[in-house]
């Protein structure tokens, strides 16, 4: 059936999903559309997606569209890359048949993806897979000998405030399932109180799970002025020359930031920090860990990542690990709840019960007798 909205228009998904609502109409440009993309998406409770590139472009079954189209959203696909000149923001079109409509005139066509042609792709993907981890390996393994030195034998690691010798830290990013998992690991969080490092958004995951991040490490792409402004300490992702991101931004917010040039990912950074501040356990949550997450994220190799894990081995956990073998004692409020309600229920057995009665009536004698009072 015809679907009508406001057309909402965003080349950066993740910026896009902040300003969406039920009504809109979400105009993206996102190839092989990731899974946290699309789960943002249904998150917004938009009706239709269309994207102007190839949700699925048979490199690797990546299971975006499948969380689109389960969740019922119409997925208008690959209308191509005039789809941003063709609309405007703001804008009220409607969606028919695989076509876009203005005013009734067809501006716009592509093929709508339903369970079927989804499921289709993505098996057709799958028998692609190999060749890619080919040349994912293969552009590991070149970067594996220029990266060994800076960050296995000498890295330069920034001075921080927040002491973390013999303290557990716990790294969170905005991958798979953190919200999940950030939301089992409360008990240890308020338990173990370990120094909280938030990669980009994950200082946004930590700040809407009632914590407050220690420390910031990321290009500052994808965190909001709310987080950079908590307290934390920022350090600020940054090319080899120096050259921070999002450093215009950074200094309107009159932030105090400490670059670090280093050919890695945001995440490696933090492990790497916990790791050479001498961390007694590091906690990686929503972390990538496969092929398939690092080919989401727009990675064509891992070698930053292989060395980084490589070095910290001994001390990394994963947080569903954690959330498993962890278990938090209970509050000392509640023990006294519980030991005060069984005490009540003693002296109303004992009140009511004249045999009792007497029998604590003689223990309480027998007592004072052996003390002498």
């Amino acid at each position: 059936m015809p679907v009508t909205g406001t057309v909402r228009l965003g080349k950066k998904t993740k910026d896009l999903v902040k300003r969406l609502e039920s009504s809109d109409i979400a105009v993206i440009d996102h190839e092989d559309l990731d899974r946290v993309s699309a789960e943002g998406l249904v998150a917004s409770g938009v009706k239709v997606v269309i994207n102007a590139a190839r949700s699925i472009t048979g490199r690797y079954p990546n299971i975006g569209p499948r969380i689109l189209v389960d969740a019922g959203i119409v997925l208008l696909d690959d209308t191509g890359e005039h789809s941003f000149k063709q609309l405007n923001d703001g804008e009220t079109v409607t969606i028919d048949a695989g076509r876009v409509l203005r005013a009734g005139e067809p501006v716009l066509t592509g093929t709508v993806l339903d369970n079927a042609s989804v499921l289709r792709l993505m098996e057709e993907a799958e028998e692609s897979l190999g060749e890619e981890m080919e040349q994912f390996v293969a552009n590991t393994v070149e970067y594996l000998e220029k990266q060994k030195g800076e960050l296995i034998y000498d890295p330069w690691v920034p001075e921080v405030r927040t002491p973390m010798r013999g303290r557990q830290a716990l790294v969170v990013v905005r991958g798979y399932d953190y919200l999940e998992d950030l939301t089992t690991l409360k008990p240890y969080i308020n338990d173990v109180k370990p120094v909280l490092i938030g990669v980009d958004g994950g200082a946004d995951a930590l700040l809407e799970a009632g914590f407050k991040p220690d420390i910031i490490i990321g290009d500052m792409d994808s965190v909001s002025d709310k987080a950079l402004l908590c307290g934390a300490e920022i350090l600020a992702h940054a090319y080899a020359d120096g050259t921070v991101t999002n450093a215009e931004r950074l200094e309107a917010l009159e932030l105090a930031v400490t670059p670090w040039p280093l050919s890695a990912t945001s995440e490696d950074l933090a492990l790497l920090l916990a790791w050479e501040k001498k961390a007694d356990l590091i906690v990686a949550l929503g972390t990538h860990s496969n092929l398939v997450e690092y080919l989401d994220k727009g990675r064509n190799g891992m070698a930053s990542s292989f060395l980084v894990r490589l070095k910290v081995g001994t001390k990394l956990v994963d947080a569903k690990g954690v959330s498993k073998l962890y278990h938090a004692a209970p509050p000392i409020w509640q023990i006294a709840v519980v030991a005060l309600v069984f005490l009540l229920a003693v002296v109303i057995v004992v009140a009511v019960s004249p045999a009792l009665r007497n029998i604590f009536v003689v223990i309480w004698l027998n007592i004072r007798f052996l003390f002498g009072f």
